[in-house]
């Protein structure tokens, strides 16, 4: 039986070191927790100015009307539209009133009614944007397809159309500015959610079994907020001359009420003989407006201005509660179960199979290496037996089974799914700077595992992930908790990313280039502590690695994977010695040791690995291989038992002994790791 969903692409960009120290980027700008961008803001001319200027609006919003309103609706019929005057600074109107304490009194209702049309189009623009992470891929799709429709028309003409639906009053202009700005603001967060929901911290959070709505609101908009908001400060600004221009038009605020926008139009019947009385209302809507405006320019400009926070330490909290054993599983039945894994995308002339027929067992507590080239389809087919490969990537397989379970078609797998995953699966990515949400204590990424799975409390769950840091070996656990991931070294955020998923009782530990961007001395602490792991707990391991010495110490058995497909398993310690594919021989002869010839040129593979969308005909390793007959190029051969524990694919295996001298294992399987034997 075939099982097929849809996955996340591979792959992320490392995040810069300068990002690192000032806080990591994401979104449309520079996000700190809780840092002091406001600051920052106030400290430039056009912060103050902005910042006076709304403090002015706002003030005059909370107390015009509670000190004028009396003034502002007297009736002198002694003093019919007069001009300005020592007595009425902007003139009168048509019944004597006030012109200056009308436009100050109308400041209440002016505001309220364009923040509350904001606050409506900033709502429905947001669950319109977010919908393609709340329902999924078909209904998120019909969602977008709306919003570019609606984006297609200008603002105005969708709110000249909403008036009208809506009929005339302040509801109905309310909703139709409100509506006619959604859609702008569906767009933006559609995108600014697009590239965060592509980071690793939203698929560990995924991995972790976190439900869409938690995803949404704990992980993905929390790094979007601040791009969101300076948005929405200046779409205030938007919505206040929107909704005077509705007034002006008679489509808003009705009498007795008034607006800036509705004396506009009562002082423009007398501009030419009276003109104050449409000037004081309009300056009002342009200074009002630009409040709005500047305080979003001063906010947008001082994202990303590194600020620092005092950081609390947690009080000492009770130890967490014991996790009772999981469930007894037959001890015959492998942890992951892989056979015919396919893992396809779109290409301008038909679906691009980008790895082709992966088969392979990992056993309990068993540690299988992954090697190959880059682009040889490793992390894709990690990626695809964790369930994180989406719309458009597709995954067929013939058998796709976690600890006897057949992992089930679509895209959430259900609550049993999402908690199987969530505790008995480990996800280790290759950058643990982008593998945790940057707007989050690690303390509480942690928590949040135990929180979904185990049934335990606030305190409770932060306790135990003092106590996983702790086992992981991350100095000062309990202060460190209360940290954010930039301010973690890189081998501490990789001990931290091992102790996310240790939160639950994993049977399988996933590391995709666990040690990558470490140095020496840190990838062997990295790669003890992944030892020491699966030898306490049982787990099983599945290591991707390009390194050679690191698989051939760390694991008991390698596959090795070229253009999409396994071509040779084996066991690691005669992966030195006994390697019969010329791949993995070329390999091998690649990584320099104690005898290489340092007069001599470094060894290479000869030419370029293929990509997937132009796979030749026969043996994909055919045109690299100078042992290549015409078998080779017509026909792929297929991975069949060649002695032992040992599978190649390959019509003409090498006989013989492979050309560098076997390394002997060591006691500690990262003794040596990065080392040059």
């Amino acid at each position: 039986m075939a099982v097929e969903y849809q996955a996340r692409g591979a792959g992320e960009e490392p995040a810069k070191d300068a990002a690192v120290r000032g806080g990591a980027r994401h979104g449309a700008g520079f996000a700190r927790p809780g840092g002091t961008w406001w600051r920052s803001a106030l400290r430039s001319p056009l912060g103050r100015c902005a910042a006076g200027l709304l403090l002015l609006v706002l003030l005059l919003t909370a107390f015009g009307p509670l000190l004028w309103s009396g003034r502002a609706d007297a009736i002198d019929t002694g003093h019919l539209l007069e001009g300005p005057s020592a007595q009425h600074w902007m003139g009168t109107d048509n019944l004597g009133r006030d012109v200056f304490f009308r436009v100050l009194v109308a400041t209440r209702l002016s505001v309220l009614l364009a923040l509350l049309a904001t606050a409506l189009g900033v709502l429905t623009g947001l669950l319109l944007g977010a919908a393609p992470a709340l329902l999924g891929r078909g209904a998120g799709r019909a969602v977008t397809a709306v919003v570019n429709i609606a984006v297609a028309f200008p603002g105005l003409l969708l709110a000249l159309f909403f008036a009208v639906v809506f009929g005339v009053g302040t509801t109905g202009a309310v909703l139709a500015i409100g509506f006619a700005t959604a859609p702008g603001f569906a767009r933006l967060t559609q995108t600014l959610v697009a590239s965060v929901g592509e980071r690793d911290y939203v698929c560990a959070a995924r991995v972790a079994g976190v439900g869409r709505a938690r995803v949404l609101t704990r992980h993905i908009l929390p790094n979007v907020a601040e791009p969101l908001i300076v948005n929405a400060t200046i779409g205030a600004g938007g919505a206040l001359l929107a909704f005077s221009g509705l007034s002006f038009l008679g489509l808003g605020v009705q009498a007795p009420s008034y607006d800036w926008g509705r004396l506009l139009g009562e002082g423009l019947n007398g501009i030419y003989t009276h003109p104050a009385a449409a000037l004081a209302p309009g300056v009002a809507v342009i200074v009002a407006g630009l409040a709005f405006n500047l305080t979003g320019e001063a906010v947008a400009r001082a994202v990303g201005v590194p600020g620092a926070r005092a950081h609390r330490t947690p009080a000492a909290a009770a130890r967490p509660a014991p996790v009772g054993p999981p469930a007894a599983e037959p001890r015959d039945t492998p942890v992951l179960a892989v056979e015919d894994l396919r893992v396809s995308f779109p290409g301008p002339h038909g679906p691009v199979t980008a790895v082709r027929g992966v088969g392979f067992t990992v056993g309990r507590g068993e540690s299988v290496g992954l090697v190959g080239e880059s682009g040889s389809g490793k992390s894709l087919t990690a990626l695809a037996v964790s369930r994180l490969i989406e719309h458009p990537g597709v995954v067929d397989a013939g058998r796709l089974e976690f600890l006897g379970a057949p992992l089930p078609a679509g895209d959430g797998g259900g609550t049993a799914m999402r908690k199987l995953l969530g505790t008995r699966l480990a996800m280790v990515f290759q950058d643990p700077m982008t593998s945790f949400n940057p707007a989050m204590r690690i303390g509480r990424q942690l928590a949040e595992v135990a929180e979904q799975h185990l049934a335990t409390g606030r305190r409770e769950a932060l306790a135990r992930a003092v106590e996983r840091l702790r086992e992981v070996r991350v100095p000062a656990a309990e202060r460190r908790a209360a940290q954010y991931p930039h301010e973690f070294s890189g081998g501490m955020r990789q001990r931290a990313m091992i102790g996310l998923g240790l939160m639950g009782r994993p049977a399988l530990i996933i590391a995709d280039e666990p040690t990558t961007a470490l140095d020496v001395t840190v990838q062997r602490q990295v790669l003890s502590l992944l030892e020491r792991v699966r030898a306490a707990d049982g787990a099983a391991l599945l290591l991707i690695s390009h390194d050679i010495n690191v698989v051939a110490r760390t694991c008991d058995r390698v596959l090795i994977m070229y253009a999409g497909r396994v071509v040779e398993e084996l066991p690691s310690h005669r992966l030195l010695t006994a390697a019969r594919h010329p791949y993995t021989r070329a390999l091998v002869a690649t990584v320099p040791h104690m005898e290489t010839d340092l007069d001599r040129p470094l060894t290479v593979v000869p030419g370029r690995p293929v990509t997937p969308d132009r796979m030749p005909a026969g043996c994909a390793f055919a045109p690299r291989c100078s042992a290549a007959g015409d078998r080779c190029r017509t026909d792929d051969p297929v991975l069949r038992a060649s002695g032992p524990d040992h599978r190649v694919a390959c019509w003409y295996p090498h006989p013989g002994p492979a050309a560098r001298p076997r390394a002997e294992k060591s006691a500690d399987p990262a003794a040596e790791a990065g080392e040059r034997p």
